[in-house]
């Protein structure tokens, strides 16, 4: 959308083009340009869907945390299956609510009228209207974010924010962690979390979660607060709440370490997709270990 043209144009069939890899679909124009990294297949699309509802679960079903009573228009970065931007337009019908991805997934027929879905790279400067939005949502943009781009990424979201609007940004540092330290760098999640660490550098960063408060400050945001949430990678919490959530997300962790990990495991590091199935297997075996758990949270990744 250029600046001040509420007009669109027709996505870019270079946009809609994917390659074959291991037997999932990838986007081409992702995977040349290194822009993205996972799939974009159904299969993705379902673990998608089930992962906002654990993000759901972790957040206690709110979907915004700044206080904004009546938003007009609301963007979201990298809006995926549209889970988020459609709930949100749903409890909002008099908000306009925007969702960027670089890949136009499909979407559900019975969205709501004031939803709208772009396909765009965001690793490029912003063409929409400055002062325009009173919330930009950006979650799970760390796999697709250039390690470059991030403070003029920041500085765009601070640009078309009206004056007082909010940014809410959500994060997850792969890097899979036990409270009492019986996950070493022997065992394989540790393994996991170093492969994918180093193998989307230097494209992307992988500990872009833990810069977010610095980086917006850096950018010009005022009244940045910062919360870390432990995201149990299955249920044998002593806690009930945590217990339910790491026993839900157990089916997203067994297919997220798979996902993430096939294009830039096989392309980045070069291992075969053999090894990269054994080392998932045996990552997916511990994270269902209940040995690491410790205060009612066992293995996690901090969100």
């Amino acid at each position: 959308m250029e600046e001040g043209d509420s007009q669109t144009i027709p996505v870019d069939n270079t946009y809609r083009e994917v390659v074959i890899h291991h037997n999932r679909e990838f986007q081409r124009y992702a995977v040349e340009n290194g822009v993205y990294f996972a799939p974009v297949d159904d299969d993705e699309v379902e673990r998608l869907q089930y992962m906002h509802g654990i993000f759901n679960m972790m957040f206690d079903n709110r979907l915004i945390f700044p206080p904004i009573p009546r938003p007009r228009r609301i963007l979201e970065c990298g809006s995926g299956s549209g889970s988020w931007a459609a709930q949100v337009a749903e409890q909002h019908p008099e908000c306009e609510v925007i969702g960027i991805d670089v890949f136009p997934y499909p979407v559900a027929d019975d969205l709501p009228a004031n939803v709208e879905f772009q396909v765009d790279d965001l690793n490029s400067p912003s063409t929409f209207p400055s002062n325009y939005f009173d919330l930009v949502h950006s979650r799970m943009m760390a796999g697709g974010i250039d390690t470059t781009r991030w403070l003029g990424y920041m500085s765009d979201i601070l640009r078309v924010l009206r004056p007082g609007g909010w940014c809410q940004m959500v994060e997850i540092y792969f890097n899979a962690q036990s409270d009492n330290g019986t996950l070493t760098s022997n065992h394989a999640l540790q393994v996991w979390s170093q492969n994918y660490m180093q193998s989307i550098q230097p494209y992307k960063d992988p500990r872009a979660a833990l810069r977010l408060q610095s980086w917006m400050t850096q950018a010009g945001f005022v009244e940045v607060e910062s919360r870390l949430i432990p995201m149990p990678l299955s249920g044998w919490s002593n806690e009930p709440r945590d217990n339910a959530i790491g026993t839900a997300n157990r089916a997203n962790i067994h297919r997220l370490l798979s996902s993430l990990a096939l294009y830039p495991f096989t392309q980045g590091l070069g291992m075969t997709n053999t090894d990269v199935q054994l080392l998932v297997a045996q990552a997916r075996s511990e994270a269902d270990n209940p040995a690491y758990k410790r205060s009612g949270v066992q293995a996690y990744f901090p969100v």
